[in-house]
């Protein structure tokens, strides 16, 4: 795997894209062999949807505070980081390919877990625990499609999975190991634009049902408080839209399409809001929400 990326460069199957990923920066290596060491990957040429490169910069910045660039066919989209953040410079650089090019999907930053067949669709903004909560329920038995977006067919509602590394941020890292002897995760970056970043790795589950869709059971919009009860509320339909529309990627590219299938994501499955500070509490209460589509707690 090294020996590849180092040469022409390593195509990976993550969801439904084709990555040919090339770089020498060792702390990259060790993350791709680390993370991505069970996905498929391609002997012979094939149709590449992402190109992408992080190599080290040239010049002084080699030997004086050294830097990254990430590359997507051979053009810089972001400025360098520091070298040591080249994993997460290449996590947050491949959601932005998907993002802005994958267009006949509705995008939205959402977690996306399955469990028995249903699918549980979880908005977040950044601070919001969405990924913590996330990281949670894929070591609890979900299966992962996405810890960042939900990509939604417009027509369909189903759920196309792209299960990566969960990113952990801050104080979410020692709450998952914490709560999990069996989180299996790599090292953190410190000091980013994000503080403390640490990734946990997918279930092998996860990986191997990427081609698997699923349609959505339930919406959950998950809020983080600080010894908070665990409490979950029916949330409107009117706002759930709107928090939908205000976390999607692309409703501005595909316009009536994107509005047509947000709406009719949320008339399709009920919507809560659900505030937890136990991680155990609210794993409960998602389960309850497979049980019965129209629950309180």
């Amino acid at each position: 795997m090294a020996r590849r990326l180092r040469g022409d460069g390593l195509p990976i199957k993550i969801g439904p894209f084709w990555i040919n990923l090339r770089s020498i920066i060792p702390d990259l290596l060790r993350h791709i062999a680390f993370f991505y060491a069970q996905y498929e990957t391609a002997e012979s040429e094939r149709f590449i949807d992402f190109h992408i490169t992080l190599k080290n910069s040239g010049g002084l910045r080699r030997w004086v505070k050294p830097q990254a660039n990430f590359l997507l066919d051979e053009y810089a989209p972001f400025k360098p980081l520091p070298y040591v953040h080249a994993f997460a410079m290449f996590e947050w650089g491949l959601n932005w390919c998907i993002a802005t090019t994958a267009h006949h999907y509705l995008i939205v930053h959402a977690a996306v877990l399955e469990k028995g067949g249903q699918g549980i669709i979880m908005p977040g903004t950044p601070g919001s625990g969405k990924s913590t909560l996330c990281a949670a329920m894929s070591l609890r038995g979900w299966r992962l499609l996405s810890d960042e977006m939900a990509l939604l067919d417009p027509v369909s509602r189903a759920i196309t999975p792209v299960p990566r590394p969960v990113s952990l941020k801050n104080d979410s890292i020692g709450v998952i190991r914490r709560f999990s002897a069996g989180a299996e995760m790599g090292p953190a970056a410190k000091d980013t634009a994000k503080g403390t970043v640490a990734h946990l790795r997918p279930s092998l589950l996860s990986i191997q049902k990427a081609s698997i869709t699923c349609r959505p059971h339930a919406i959950v919009f998950p809020k983080y408080e600080s010894e908070s009860r665990t409490n979950l509320v029916k949330k409107a339909k009117n706002r759930a839209l709107m928090e939908i529309q205000e976390n999607a990627f692309n409703t501005h590219i595909l316009g009536k399409e994107g509005f047509d299938a947000a709406k009719s994501l949320i008339d399709g499955c009920p919507n809560y809001s659900l505030q937890y500070s136990s991680l155990e509490d609210a794993l409960i209460t998602i389960e309850r929400i497979l049980d019965d589509a129209e629950v309180t707690a």
